[in-house]
């Protein structure tokens, strides 16, 4: 494929991570969220990286660093879109562990709803319809 002429000499690839922010000594909180309730792995912060708390977990194509932020307000409007497959089991799976489920049907080609963590950081999962 040939670039066009004013084409930027760089391309963009999926992301490495999202953060999100917690209150300080909010880590376990998180650990039984991402861990527990998504079923993510806890990676191992660089030390140079873990001495600032938070936490970071990886499932999938997904990973999510959870930073310490002093003082705390949770992102009640920017949020993550984290594409899915199985996204009524996710949506079960969340409302049992007394996560918010809301749906939305309007964001064309595909099944969304939104939840929150433990903080109140918003967060969207989507499933592109099949056909």
């Amino acid at each position: 494929m040939t670039r066009a002429p004013d084409a930027p000499p760089f391309a963009f690839r999926p992301l490495h991570h999202v953060q999100l922010a917690i209150p300080p000594g909010g880590e376990d909180r998180c650990r039984d969220f991402w861990g527990g309730v998504l079923g993510l792995t806890e990676l191992e912060k660089p030390p140079v990286l873990a001495a600032r708390g938070g936490c970071w977990f990886r499932g999938g194509d997904l990973e999510v660093h959870l930073g310490v932020e002093d003082p705390f307000a949770p992102a009640r409007k920017a949020h993550p879109g984290v594409l899915v497959s199985g996204l009524h089991a996710l949506a079960d799976r969340l409302a049992a562990a007394g996560a918010p489920v809301t749906w939305d049907g309007e964001f064309p080609g595909h099944e969304r709803f939104y939840s929150a963590d433990p903080f109140g950081n918003r967060l969207e999962f989507l499933e592109p319809l099949r056909g």
